[in-house]
């Protein structure tokens, strides 16, 4: 038998534990910030160089996101990701992040709406047309799927979802949820980092000028302190993070080989785009142009790192489209846009944080490299041809009337080439045996290398942007006028540049997966009568057959139950 008095005591006791247990764990939680991510892909998780960068924030930084309004399932899936990992910068940063959702189509009046989106189309965050069927009625909405960061007067714009993936399909749009963190992370490292590091582009050798690499340079200066014109002297090269040899023509002496050869030994990072044949749309109509060779004199050079860049050209069926003209109706002459086979067309990457969630990349005359051995070296090839392709060795006889003869299958079947490589390690002279070339300062002088990165391509015409004809001004970098896409030559240097500078940095971020996990719409439609059956009386069953137990355990428990008489 069971004294009432004895069980509220009992009861309150319990109460008590309970509420003391509660204090005491939101004590420790205070003192030991931690936070759970039980997803396979930890999709709720920053990466580690993403929260140093938030934990040593040392002003506030806001963010405007312009992604609001009338969503379709898409797009909310996308505004969702961006909230998320907002809050997650917030609490990783001391609430020094904040942030806010709007809609540029909400301010009032039309003249106030023209004059935001212009505002933000010229911080780069460009408009997107939705378009949505719902109750069978079609309808078209213009979003900005961007955001503005700001800190310490600096504002920078970021698209949180690119041209290629406009069209809003659920793998595409994931994508670009893959790479939300990585874009905001980035701008807010522009906005508030304080060391710049500093990019030289080689000069000298007859490199791309600076209305070929405009664009590129354009996009490098908000990250960068860049120098356009750096000659090949230990003076100038020492003071550089990293150089970049944008398509040079002229031979490179001994003397410059070796400052870049001791560039490389003291930790110095290399983008190489080197063309090794001399192919030239400007020359491709003469029915007697010869491509040959260039002899660079980084031959050497390569093989002793790790590569070899072949004297041949890549024709590959997978290509950009050129304009012929195929024909003439009434005077005028007809022109066709047709595969170009020396204008491959990249879809081929390696899994690597440069290369993650890319679109398609156009490259002009690219060749082959091949990897040699070199001792302490990781290669890594980044490109490739598609299985479509073949290898043409140099001298080549090119011609533009090419585009018209019919391809025989079965001659473009020796793919993938690799065209691009990262070579990773401790690289050794090529000075090593050698004597240093005459009048060669050789102070401080190294035989073995120190861990560096440097990245080739077997195509200088990756960083070249084409020139409007009318206005004579450069066009966005990538930018194909046969078909208006604007291909991802940009996106793959900069990651190129970011993975050269930032050893282990804020690219990692580009390693984030998000996988999509479709539901079987077939089995939907075949089980929906099931499950809705299910979902309805499965729950109130429950709850009936939790009541009855319930209530004939106490009645087990207390029905026995006798007062003691007082007295």
């Amino acid at each position: 038998m069971v004294k009432w008095e004895q069980k509220i005591i009992g009861d309150l006791l319990l109460l008590l534990h309970g509420v003391l247990l509660a204090v005491v764990l939101n004590q420790l939680a205070s003192l030991y910030f931690f936070r759970l991510d039980l997803t396979e892909e930890r999709r709720y998780s920053i990466k580690q160089p993403t929260r140093d960068l938030l934990q040593h924030l040392d002003e506030e930084v806001y963010v405007d996101v312009f992604l609001e309004g009338d969503l379709n399932a898409e797009f909310r899936r996308l505004q969702k990701a961006i909230r998320e990992t907002l809050d997650e910068f917030r609490v990783y940063s001391g609430n020094k992040v904040t942030y806010r959702f709007s809609d540029p189509a909400a301010a009032k009046g039309q003249q106030a709406q023209r004059e935001f989106m212009s505002d933000l189309v010229s911080r780069g965050i460009k408009p997107m047309n939705i378009i949505d069927t719902r109750d069978g009625q079609r309808t078209e909405r213009i979003v900005f799927p961007g955001a503005v960061v700001s800190a310490g007067g600096m504002q920078v714009g970021v698209m949180l979802l690119k041209d290629q993936i406009a069209q809003g399909s659920q793998e595409d749009l994931n994508r670009a949820v893959e790479g939300v963190e990585f874009e905001l992370a980035n701008a807010i490292l522009q906005v508030t980092g304080t060391s710049r590091k500093r990019v030289g582009f080689v000069s000298g050798h007859g490199e791309l000028d600076s209305m070929q690499v405009a664009s590129f340079r354009e996009s490098l200066m908000a990250l960068y302190d860049v120098n356009l014109k750096t000659p090949l002297t230990k003076k100038n090269v020492s003071a550089m993070d990293v150089l970049i040899i944008a398509r040079p023509r002229l031979r490179f002496s001994e003397q410059e080989k070796y400052v870049l050869d001791q560039y490389v030994m003291r930790g110095g990072k290399l983008l190489m785009l080197l063309d090794p044949v001399s192919a030239s749309m400007d020359s491709v109509s003469s029915d007697n142009y010869i491509a040959l060779p260039y002899r660079l004199g980084l031959e050497n050079l390569l093989f002793q790192y790790g590569v070899r860049v072949n004297e041949d050209l890549v024709q590959d069926r997978v290509s950009l489209r050129y304009p012929v003209v195929t024909g003439e109706v009434s005077g005028k002459p007809q022109v066709t846009a047709m595969d170009w086979l020396y204008y491959p067309l990249i879809n081929s990457y390696a899994a690597t944080p440069i290369t993650r969630n890319l679109d398609a990349t156009a490259l002009r005359f690219a060749s082959s490299i091949d990897s040699v051995k070199a001792t302490g070296i990781r290669k890594t090839p980044l490109l490739f041809s598609s299985s479509y392709a073949r290898r043409v060795n140099a001298p080549v006889r090119i011609n533009i009337n090419d585009l018209r003869k019919e391809i025989n299958p079965e001659n473009f079947s020796s793919g993938p080439f690799a065209l691009g490589y990262l070579l990773e390690g401790k690289f050794v002279s090529l000075f090593r045996n050698r004597f240093a070339p005459e009048n060669a300062d050789t102070t401080g002088n190294r035989k073995q290398g120190v861990y560096t990165r440097m990245i080739v391509v077997a195509d200088g015409d990756l960083a070249r942007n084409e020139i409007n004809r009318r206005t004579g001004q450069p066009v966005d970098l990538g930018f194909d006028s046969m078909n208006g896409h604007t291909y991802a030559n940009k996106d793959l240097l900069l990651n190129m540049i970011a993975y050269l500078v930032d050893e282990a940095g804020l690219i990692s971020a580009r390693t984030r997966e998000v996988k999509v996990r479709p539901l079987d719409k077939e089995k939907i439609r075949n089980s929906r009568v099931q499950w809705q059956v299910t979902n309805l009386v499965l729950p109130v069953l429950l709850v009936l057959l939790l009541g009855g137990v319930k209530y004939y355990t106490r009645k087990r428990k207390f029905g026995q139950i006798t007062t003691v008489p007082h007295g």
